[in-house]
């Protein structure tokens, strides 16, 4: 049987970058040897298309992305044939999220969001430095917030949000405000993509992701893999999957799952 293609798609924030400092220097060993096997890389993450880019060019990636958890994937230059880098567009627009916050918060909802920081109280929260947090504020179609109301009213605010087409989801520091998209359906629609580029031959995709946020994206992949962090213990994945969890937090544990892998498939 011939050897299959592989795909990675993989969260930031706690997974590839690590919780406290971002820093994803534990997983260059991994990080290398999927570009010199030209094995695609793609990015799936609550940043912004600015914040990504970023990181992009300090890894050296060059493959497609995704933002905002699912609100886009964009794809460079060349990447399927395109002459043109072309961004595809999920769910509602920002501007729309933010008119719906605006009115709950009227009705009495705590919360507070990047739109109601400056740079400077947003890296305050965040641990980002004053640059990041600017990139972090360019968004195309979610919101993310602070709650500051109590669990029960966290209740109600998910429920308002859902009678507005809305919904809330989890991430490792912040909950997001945002249509009905998420990010397994800009890795869906890039493992169709890649299907395409590759015709019969076999294709595995794998998902690394290390919070609730990231469980439709795993869900969707053939082989998901839960890196160790702060809410990695609420992502529950059916027992059929071929699942893996790292025994290291973040990017330690991102770079040996990974190195595994390409060791189980011949790479």
């Amino acid at each position: 049987m011939p050897r299959p293609h592989l795909l990675f798609i993989s969260d930031l924030d706690g997974t590839l970058l690590d919780h406290r400092d971002y820093s994803w220097k534990a997983a260059t060993p991994a990080l290398e040897k999927l570009r010199s096997a030209g094995i695609p890389l793609i990015l799936n993450s609550s940043k912004t298309a600015a914040e990504i880019r970023k990181v992009r060019a300090e890894l050296g990636n060059t493959d497609p992305f995704i933002v905002e958890n699912g609100a886009a994937v964009v794809i460079p230059a060349g990447t399927f044939g395109n002459s043109d880098e072309s961004v595809v567009n999920f769910g509602a627009p920002r501007r729309q999220v933010l008119d719906v916050l605006t009115g709950l918060r009227k009705g009495g909802a705590s919360f507070r969001g990047f739109e109601d920081m400056t740079a400077e109280e947003l890296a305050e929260y965040s641990g980002l430095s004053h640059e990041q947090a600017e990139l972090a504020r360019q968004r195309l179609g979610t919101e993310p917030l602070l709650w500051e109301g109590s669990d029960e009213e966290l209740a109600k605010f998910e429920a308002a949000l859902a009678a507005a087409d809305l919904r809330l989801v989890q991430g490792g520091r912040f909950f997001h405000a945002m249509g009905i998209f998420d990010k397994a359906d800009g890795a869906r629609f890039l493992l169709e993509k890649y299907q395409e580029r590759y015709g019969n031959e076999p294709l595995v995709a794998i998902a690394l992701g290390d919070s609730p946020n990231d469980q439709q994206m795993l869900e969707s992949a053939d082989i998901p893999v839960v890196i160790r962090g702060v809410n990695s213990e609420n992502v529950q994945l059916p027992s059929a999957k071929h699942a893996m969890r790292s025994l290291k937090p973040g990017p330690e544990g991102w770079n040996e799952c990974v190195l595994n892998l390409l060791f189980e498939y011949g790479y």
